[in-house]
């Protein structure tokens, strides 16, 4: 199952995609259960309470084709992102692999939609694409004692852009990287949340496409820090929220590399984990 969030900006709705009896997806309406999908609603058990009324027959049909989707996740407390969590990656960045994991932070308000229109950042002349698997804190997480214990703190995962402009990021940051992650909608999620125990987190393919032609083609099975280490870590530093998104990190092919041009208005791209889904963005002036 899939749970999306529909509907315009500020006022998206709860529904979650599933096969009815004649083996097709089809959308059910969650209003019932929940007004929306929030950090609360995962830690009350709300996966299973969806998966129970789902087999039960409990939740009416509802009718999302051509609607807009909002991200999966209504707005977390913190976005907290893994740098250069691919060794690839990190060489075509000019970098040795970490020893440990590099963070840093995007803010909340930089979360749009999976195909909402996209802003280079004014006075940008480097903005850049990376297709992140995103993950979803279903319960607290501080202090946990050991890397199984985290993939009991993961409610599921998304498909993320970690869009990015270099110059803020690099050489106007003052050594932090959060000036070039933070412009407004540079975190679009989704376009649904697909629940922990639906997903092979550890061997899922990364692709990316600028205006059609290929740029990343990875798999998750390339991370240097793999995803319940990464919880795991993360946790004896700071508490995860339930509803917190944590973006992995990108895989090798993005514009940094020098290979492509950066982005500039009127491109699109598009962004797809498998079992995840696929964004679309097409890029306007801020």
């Amino acid at each position: 199952m899939k749970l999306i969030r529909w509907g315009e900006p500020g006022a998206e709705k709860p529904a979650v995609l599933a096969m009815n009896g004649e083996g097709q997806e089809e959308a059910y309406d969650l209003s019932d259960l929940t007004l929306d999908i929030t950090g609360d609603f995962l830690v009350a058990g709300g996966i299973a309470a969806v998966r129970d009324a789902l087999k039960a027959g409990e939740l009416p049909v509802v009718d999302v084709e051509g609607q807009r989707l909002g991200a999966p996740i209504a707005r977390p407390s913190a976005i907290v992102c893994v740098g250069m969590n691919y060794a690839a990656h990190a060489a075509e960045s000019g970098s040795e692999p970490p020893n440990v994991p590099i963070i840093f932070f995007k803010t909340p308000n930089t979360i749009a939609g999976p195909c909402d229109t996209a802003f280079i950042p004014r006075n940008s002349s480097k903005t850049d694409w990376e297709v992140e698997l995103g993950v979803v804190i279903g319960q607290r997480a501080t202090y946990l004692d050991s890397p199984r214990q985290a993939t009991e703190r993961i409610a599921g995962y998304l498909t993320a852009n970690d869009l990015s402009e270099r110059t803020f990021q690099l050489e106007d940051s003052g050594g932090q990287w959060s000036k070039g992650k933070c412009a407004t909608g540079f975190s679009p999620l989704g376009p649904w949340l697909v629940p922990a125990d639906d997903v092979d987190v550890n061997n899922l393919r990364l692709r990316s496409w600028v205006n059609g032609e290929p740029r990343q083609d990875s798999s998750t099975a390339d991370m240097i820090f793999t995803v319940d280490f990464l919880i795991h870590h993360l946790s004896q530093y700071l508490t995860l929220e339930p509803g917190d998104v944590v973006l992995t990190g990108t895989p090798q092919g993005v514009a940094l590399s020098g290979k492509y041009p950066y982005l500039k208005a009127g491109d699109t791209v598009e962004i797809e984990i498998e079992g995840l889904g696929r964004q679309r963005q097409t890029f306007v002036p801020a």
